[in-house]
């Protein structure tokens, strides 16, 4: 009932939107006489940030067609390397350009779609041959594919590592975003208890929730105060029949997007204010620049229902993995397996989403690795989104992950 309310209302703002579009660019003509009265710009201005709120959005494209390498242009496309049920692995193809270590960004799968690491990606591109897990909206999968929760989601990771392995003969390096860090550890250990081929050379965690025990955020505090129970009778929904997963359990986009915009409620209000200034001076270059931000991070994907249930159990409320109590279809998961692949835990001082030393606490769960091969990085300054986007990313971050990767590679 709520996703069908949910759509309702969806389906009200979508023409809601065009009208204010329609009536922003109206008041905006130069033909028009009303468009020189002294209210114009302000009313203009106004149906163009509603417009642009009310606006329903789909999976954004990466839209990535060229790089640099070595100070050259190099053509970029992507490939589609491996489809599976819930999520495919795309590689960024750099045209003549086959240098470079094997890198797999591991995108979360919290509610946004792969391209808000676009700005990952970019900047890995000159230096790596990037491939990155691009997650499926929940809702566009049949029930017919089954089931998917945290174990399939580390099967995912090791398969999608060991076939770029297969492919280029290197063993990979994974880069992991966020919520990731735990399956990317876990699966990390699983390959390193194997003694797999492909097991990665390196693995470097930004921002994840690997011990959630350590300065517990707002996001960390509500998944421990509130039942398991509640998540699943107050924020899981069924897919409606228009969809091609009718029927299937999931913790729907909308909802998560709402608890992110909730977090910052005040910042959000301060943006679209600023956003208004900006269409008000004509300043269309900087009203463009947040209504980009927000093209993305307003574009949201469903997870299903047992893969999100399963992460709050395992990794918010009982710490199984930093407890030494995680386990994979039945078998233990031991961090202590690790010996040769090279953990790089980063983390920004004012991340409010994964606090200070829930990444770091990684590199204490690998004793048998040897000190040289675990580095921590605290990017000062840098909030949960900016240790992965933005300048501080490309121009701080980056170059420790470039320097880290070359280093074990």
């Amino acid at each position: 009932m709520l996703y069908d309310v949910y759509e309702v209302q969806r389906s009200f703002l979508a023409g809601a939107s065009k009208l204010a579009g329609f009536g922003a660019g109206w008041l905006n003509n130069p033909t028009n006489p009303f468009a020189y009265a002294s209210t114009s710009p302000l009313i203009a201005a106004s149906l163009n940030v509603f417009a642009h709120a009310a606006a329903p959005r789909g999976k954004p494209e990466f839209g990535i067609s060229r790089t640099m390498v070595k100070g050259k242009t190099v053509a970029v496309r992507e490939e589609i390397v491996l489809r599976k049920p819930f999520g495919q692995l795309k590689r960024f193809v750099r045209e003549r350009v086959e240098t470079g270590p094997r890198l797999l960004i591991v995108a979360p799968m919290s509610g946004h779609f792969a391209t808000l690491l676009r700005g990952t990606v970019e900047r890995m591109l000159p230096r790596h041959d990037v491939y990155i897990t691009d997650w499926r909206d929940a809702k566009l999968v049949p029930t017919e594919a089954g089931d998917f929760d945290l174990d399939d989601y580390i099967d995912y990771l090791v398969e999608f590592t060991e076939l770029i392995g297969e492919r280029s003969g290197e063993r990979p390096h994974l880069l992991a975003v966020c919520q990731p860090s735990v399956s990317a550890l876990a699966a990390t250990a699983l390959m390193n208890a194997d003694r797999s081929r492909w097991r990665p050379k390196s693995l470097t965690m930004m921002g994840g929730p690997v011990d959630t025990r350590e300065a517990p955020t707002a996001v960390n505090t509500l998944a421990v105060e509130r039942p398991l129970g509640w998540f699943e009778n107050n924020v899981v929904a069924t897919v409606p029949l228009y969809y091609p997963g009718a029927g299937r359990r999931v913790y729907p986009g909308f909802l998560q997007l709402a608890g992110f915009m909730s977090m910052n409620l005040g910042g959000h209000l301060v943006s679209h204010w600023e956003m208004f200034k900006h269409l008000v001076e004509g300043d269309e270059e900087s009203a463009d620049s947040t209504k980009g931000f927000y093209d993305e991070y307003r574009s949201v994907a469903d997870m299903t229902a047992e893969f999100y249930l399963q992460t709050v159990d395992v990794v918010f409320k009982r710490h199984l993995l930093p407890r030494g109590k995680l386990t994979h279809h039945g078998r233990k998961v031991d961090p202590a397996a690790i010996r040769d692949t090279a953990l790089l835990a980063i983390e920004g001082e004012r991340d409010d989403i994964s606090g200070l030393g829930q990444t770091k606490a990684a590199l204490g769960l690998a004793p048998q690795l040897p000190e040289r091969k675990k580095r921590y990085f605290m990017a000062k300054d840098v909030g949960h989104y900016g240790i992965f986007n933005g300048r501080k990313w490309r121009e701080k971050i980056a170059p420790v992950v470039d320097d880290w990767i070359t280093a074990h590679d």
